[in-house]
C-alpha cells in the first residue's frame, strides 16, 4: 500500500499477482512490501474485515514490511535501519 498523508494511502499492491502486469511504479512514490512466508501453499484468502490475509490451507505464515521510496534511479529503504539503530 502507499504511504504519504496516512498510514494506508493508494495504490493497493496486491500480495501476489500476474508478472508484468499491474501497477508501474514511479519516482515520488512510497509503498510498503510486505512479504508472506508460508509453511504450506501459496494460496491466501482475506478475512471478513476486509484487511487481514491469512494462508487458505491454514498453515503457520509470517509477514514483515519495509517502506521503499521510489527513486529516479532506484529505491531507497527507508526502514532498513543501519548502524546507529
Amino acid at each position: 500500500h502507499g504511504v504519504g498523508r496516512k498510514m494506508h494511502e493508494d495504490p493497493h499492491v496486491p500480495h501476489v499477482g500476474p508478472a508484468g502486469q499491474g501497477l508501474r511504479l514511479r519516482a515520488g512514490m512510497v509503498i510498503t512490501i510486505e512479504p508472506m512466508v508460508n509453511l504450506g501453499r501459496a494460496d491466501i484468502r482475506t478475512l471478513g474485515d476486509g484487511w487481514t490475509v491469512v494462508t487458505a490451507d491454514g498453515a503457520l505464515s509470517a509477514q514483515f514490511e519495509h517502506t521503499v521510496a521510489v527513486t529516479e534511479t532506484g529505491c531507497e529503504i527507508l526502514t532498513l535501519g543501519g548502524p546507529a539503530d
